[in-house]
């Protein structure tokens, strides 16, 4: 046998020129006898003088440059080796809004642009804030409550606009998920006046450029328990030219103070109570199930390059596993009763611990796909999902990342099947040694963690599948290329993320394919 092939295990003789039939992972602490290696095999069988059909006489160097191609190169691309944990400041109360003027003060604050969105302009969440402000002397204060629900290229713009015209020295932001990311690029623009919005977007869409320079402080008031946002330093936007959604992630955004109130959830309708509560599950799953951070590649070559997606770790295990325990005990409390106070506060807190998580951890591949699917909502299905007092179509975030649920983890299951059967276990409301968990083989964890997740969203009334809210197989394609780009989330997916030189199209098909009805 060659003795490349007894170093690939490939257990075939029948080689021609280079081409093997396995990838190689060659890995030896002597270069030089790497060289020595491939030059026996050269004489063997690569020269045109020892009866291969070659033209091309190809010793030393050039060998292993065409190995490099099968097999994981000498000088291998390292990876990452720590991580980190950032996540802003939180306030946890009934009725901590209220202090949110007496913060501002304190923070010598000169000038607050205060954003929010034109249904929480009406709400009493809002005007328990302006009421705060306005209990202190020389705090002045602007509001924009131009914010779209699933925020856009040109509503941000149209908020970087207002605030890079009046040079607030503080943030305050009072709403959703949509509200804080869009607080937070208006606060990122105020200090880069003179850079473009693309600049700093997730590359490949954007540049990716790094944030260096230090934001003005932003407070964020959430009035939903889902995205997490006054945690993390994300920000999300729809690129309508391309129907897809980004966004920019980076530290740097994060608000300096979170005030979780428990009173600014009355007033959601159940609709967005159940979507916004999907955002914590899938949150807290995908972050959870995500690579390890030690598989990440590459390893940042300055600190400042480090990603706040970082793959799983030890601290948001925790945070994400406790936000999925909770959410699976109290969203279908909620979703049968918005009244009930103690599972609406639980969900709140379930909000925050979920964005501390995935805020250091990261999501996969249910987030990378429901971009897509709600961005091409609006020129192809145009399905509007009850419950939101918006005149457009929409798939909110929530139930976009929930279509794709069941399949996704059952893709993902073999990648780590004790974490696997841990989520099993939560989702069936028992532990993982009961009898019933413990006696699934590892390779059916899959098929049952699909069954399950379809089974609670089920009792939340969400649509089942792809199909029910108006895509069709022909559309699979579309989504599949929608998704490729978001490279940011589908490198922390297991099976794609941890593959050299895997871009998880094949797999993708197949997920959504599988996901068009359950």
């Amino acid at each position: 046998m060659n003795a490349l092939a007894v170093l690939a295990g490939c257990g075939q003789s029948q080689m021609v020129g280079h081409v093997f039939p396995y990838s190689l992972n060659i890995i030896m602490p002597n270069q030089l006898l790497i060289f020595r290696l491939i030059d026996a095999a050269q004489l063997q069988s690569a020269c045109p003088c020892h009866g291969c059909r070659s033209a091309t006489h190809t010793h030393g160097r050039l060998g292993l440059q065409q190995l490099r191609k099968l097999a994981t190169p000498v000088n291998a691309v390292q990876k990452e080796y720590a991580f980190e944990v950032a996540a802003s400041n939180l306030r946890f109360g009934e009725g901590v809004t209220r202090e949110v003027g007496m913060d501002l003060k304190n923070m010598k604050a000169r000038k607050i642009g205060v954003v929010t969105d034109p249904v929480v302009a009406k709400l009493k969440p809002l005007q328990t804030a302006v009421e705060s402000l306005q209990s202190q002397q020389d705090l002045p204060f602007e509001v924009f409550d131009e914010v779209v629900s699933e925020p856009t290229e040109e509503s941000w713009r149209r908020a970087i606009s207002w605030a890079r015209e009046r040079d607030f020295s503080h943030f305050l932001a009072v709403g959703g998920g949509s509200v804080i990311d869009t607080a937070k690029t208006a606060n990122l623009f105020t200090v880069y006046k003179d850079a473009d919005l693309m600049d700093f977007v997730n590359a490949p869409i954007g540049k990716g450029l790094p944030i260096e320079k230090s934001l003005r402080p932003l407070i964020a008031v959430p009035t939903t328990a889902g995205t997490g946002s006054e945690t993390t330093g994300t920000a999300i936007f729809d690129v309508t030219s391309r129907a897809f959604k980004t966004g920019i992630a980076n530290r740097a955004l994060k608000p300096v103070l979170g005030i979780v109130d428990t009173a600014n959830t009355e007033s959601c309708p159940v609709e967005v109570h159940i979507s916004a509560g999907l955002d914590v599950l899938f949150h807290s799953l995908e972050s959870y199930t995500a690579i390890p951070y030690t598989e990440r590649t590459p390893r940042p070559t300055n600190p400042i390059l480090r990603p706040a997606y970082q793959g799983s770790n030890p601290v948001a295990d925790i945070f994400s596993l406790w936000a999925l325990k909770t959410t699976v005990k109290y969203l279908p409390r909620v979703a049968n009763d918005v009244t009930d106070h103690e599972a609406r506060s639980q969900m709140l807190l379930a909000a925050s611990f979920a964005g501390i998580g995935f805020g250091n951890a990261g999501v996969h591949l249910c987030h990378g796909m429901s971009y897509p699917i709600s961005g091409l909502n609006k020129q192809g299905p145009k399905y509007k999902h009850p419950g939101y007092q918006v005149n457009h179509p929409i798939i909110p975030h929530g139930i976009s990342v929930a279509l794709t649920g069941p399949a996704v983890f059952q893709f993902t299951a073999p990648s780590s099947p004790d974490r696997h059967r841990e989520a099993l276990a939560i989702f069936n409301n028992t532990t993982v040694t009961d009898p019933t968990i413990t006696s699934i083989p590892d390779s059916e964890i899959g098929a049952h963690l699909y069954e399950s997740i379809a089974r609670f969203l089920d009792g939340l009334g969400v649509p089942r599948g792809l199909k029910a809210v108006g895509y069709t197989k022909e559309d699979v394609p579309m989504l599949v290329d929608g998704t490729i780009p978001q490279r940011r989330v589908l490198d922390l997916a297991p099976n794609i993320g941890d593959v050299a030189g895997e871009d998880g199209r094949e797999h993708l098909t197949r997920i959504l394919e599988a996901s068009l009805e359950y």
